[in-house]
């Protein structure tokens, strides 16, 4: 263990008990970690009987490596999988026969529970989430609805919750959530399958514990062994609690050891990552939090630069601000570009920065997402678009196959194949050969007359309308907007903020044409080169770290969200801020989404001294 600093030997040489890590962001905790396993073997503990849990595939691919050289060919034998992998398999064990259902086949699910019930008003996504929530903390449908008495709202919420359930069962489905609860009422209900597992497993480890929901939490203490030859070891962060909207609950390692009073703390407080400038301004965000583990962000690294903050007009000028420093960073400071990301708020922010990389020919990836002219939402307004503009051609006969059906229509695949034979027989593209068709199906009477009346109406109209009011009147008239967040099982904010930055961009073009070849020229960068600047939410950079990294979007109302808990985003910008390495830009604009915008409080908290100023003229 000569590689560990003093800190890190003691929580790995940790054996016996119960114990918490709270390791900055840095400081090395996976390594850590891999030592605390490899100390577990090399003390006798046979390595299949050590657990390690974590929240992603990835995280548990990294801790196989870092176990490689540790246990070489015994380090496969360690069981690590993520806690609803680790629960699946459990579920199997015990001989429980299901299927999983997630994605677009639980909102379909939860549309027809809704249709059934005659609740047509509430959205389907919204159920989803509240019924989620719910289960995160092991509430079931009966306890829900009395939990919520009078209000109205979630009444219908419970009742809806009962029926999925009851349609779930029917069909022998488990959702995710219902992974955790279902291993809840087993190890709860059956003391002897509870202790068959404490046996397999006597020492569990846990990485990200600021992430677990009550749930998982209740799992953890359920299979942490009560014996002497028995340890739970857990990791984690408060400080980097940002996953409160799936329901994690950062008062778990908050109140760890209140809970276990008998356990002991280790703390993981030298970064090995950021210069001294980059972790005073870390420390100076987060002093304003409450509810927190107090700790220092101590590093031996040499100074570095001082916090950059990039003040813009707007959106727009914010983009090719970053594009300017990129270059300079690049051609004069000889930074890859594969060392560079650029982290924001929401997913929709990342509009701007790709239409300036792809003008500059800057390389990019997307961190675990598509592109923002292939998200779906992005995608069904820009095919409409492309229908309007030219109904009778090959590209809009993809258009019309990819929105005939949105919002819903009824119309399936074997009505669109029937039409392509149609237009086949006839030497017609789609759209005309749609106008032509004898629509027998008297459910998809109605359906088609809307679409093809919609469409006509926008095909006269594209002359004397530009391409933003055109996206305004498709939204109005198919109030696309509340379709489209309960399709996608969002909450709304994020469906419209994307549909608005379409809207803006579409505000630079007069002539639709224009506009669709500007769309389709950003498109057609798949964002998924992996020696470019990375894109990323702050949730999907979580656990990276970058040379330089721009957090952009800090203006009131975004980062922070105006809908969040002031703590929590808070850490979210701390997270961001702690991925960066040499130098970290904080960027604001002076307007967001064409409205007046202010600057986030959070760059005054990071910076009490004034920062560098990069301020350039549009």
């Amino acid at each position: 263990m000569h590689e560990l600093n003093d800190n890190q030997q003691k929580a790995a040489a940790f054996m016996f008990g119960t114990a918490s890590v709270i390791a900055i962001p840095g400081s090395g905790k996976t390594m850590t970690m891999a030592a605390r396993i490899g100390n577990l073997v090399k003390s006798g503990v046979p390595p299949g009987k050590i657990l390690g849990l974590t929240f992603t595939r990835n995280a548990a691919g990294a801790m196989r490596e870092k176990l490689l050289p540790v246990l070489q060919e015994q380090a496969c034998l360690v069981h690590l999988s993520t806690i609803h992998s680790f629960c699946h398999r459990l579920l199997r064990l015990e001989g429980r026969v299901f299927g999983m259902l997630h994605g677009k086949h639980q909102v379909h699910l939860v549309r027809k529970v809704i249709k059934k019930l005659n609740l047509d008003e509430i959205p389907p996504g919204f159920v989803l989430q509240e019924i989620g929530l719910a289960k995160s903390r092991l509430v079931d449908a009966t306890r829900f609805a009395g939990l919520h008495g009078k209000d109205e709202v979630m009444q219908i919420v419970a009742h809806v919750y009962r029926a999925y359930e009851q349609e779930k069962n029917k069909r022998l489905l488990l959702d995710f959530h219902d992974l955790l609860m279902e291993t809840c009422h087993l190890l709860n209900d059956h003391q002897d399958r509870c202790n068959t597992y404490r046996q397999a497993y006597p020492h569990i480890l846990v990485d990200e514990y600021q992430d677990t929901n009550p749930a998982q939490m209740e799992i953890l203490n359920l299979l942490a062994g009560k014996n002497a030859h028995s340890s739970f070891w857990v990791c984690g962060d408060d400080w980097q609690s940002i996953f409160g909207f799936t329901g994690a609950d950062v008062e778990n390692i908050l109140d760890f050891g209140r809970r276990h009073p008998q356990s002991k703390r280790f703390i993981l407080d030298i970064n090995y990552r950021s210069t001294p400038q980059i972790l005073t301004a870390c420390q100076q965000l987060i002093g304003h939090n409450k509810r927190k583990i107090d700790k220092t962000l101590n590093t031996a690294n040499p100074a570095g630069d001082n916090v950059f903050v990039l003040k813009a007009l707007s959106e727009e000028d914010e983009a090719r601000q970053i594009v300017a420093e990129v270059m300079d960073l690049v051609n004069r400071r000889g930074v890859a570009y594969r060392d560079i990301a650029v982290l924001y708020r929401a997913n929709s922010q990342s509009r701007a920065i790709e239409e300036a990389f792809s003008r500059s020919n800057i390389p990019y990836r997307i961190e675990n997402e598509a592109n923002f002219y292939h998200r779906y939402e992005v995608s069904v307004l820009v095919n409409y678009l492309r229908l309007i503009h030219e109904p009778d051609s090959f590209d809009g006969d993809d258009a019309l196959k990819a929105v005939i059906n949105v919002p819903n229509r009824f119309i399936g695949k074997g009505f669109v194949e029937d039409l392509e034979r149609f237009a086949e027989q006839r030497d017609l593209h789609l759209y005309p050969a749609l106008n032509k068709a004898q629509v027998k199906a008297r459910h998809l009477v109605e359906g088609v007359k809307g679409f093809i009346s919609l469409v006509d109406r926008l095909v006269k109209a594209k002359a004397r309308m530009e391409p933003t009011e055109l996206i305004e009147h498709i939204r109005e008239q198919l109030d696309l907007d509340n379709y489209l967040a309960d399709e996608l099982a969002e909450p709304i904010d994020g469906t419209l903020e994307s549909l608005d930055q379409l809207q803006m961009a579409a505000g630079g073009y007069e002539d639709l044409a224009k506009f669709l070849e500007h769309a389709d020229a950003i498109r057609d960068n798949s964002g998924k080169d992996e020696n470019g600047v990375t894109l990323s939410t702050v949730h999907k950079a979580k656990g990276l770290e970058f040379a330089v990294v721009f957090v952009i979007g800090l203006v009131e109302g975004v980062m922070p969200n105006a809908n969040g808990d002031p703590e929590e985003e808070r850490r979210i910008a701390f997270v961001a801020m702690s991925r960066a390495m040499k130098r970290l830009y904080l960027s604001w604009s002076l307007s967001y989404l064409d409205r007046p915008a202010k600057p986030s409080v959070f760059i005054t908290e990071a910076l009490s001294q004034k920062p560098a100023q990069k301020e350039v003229s549009p």
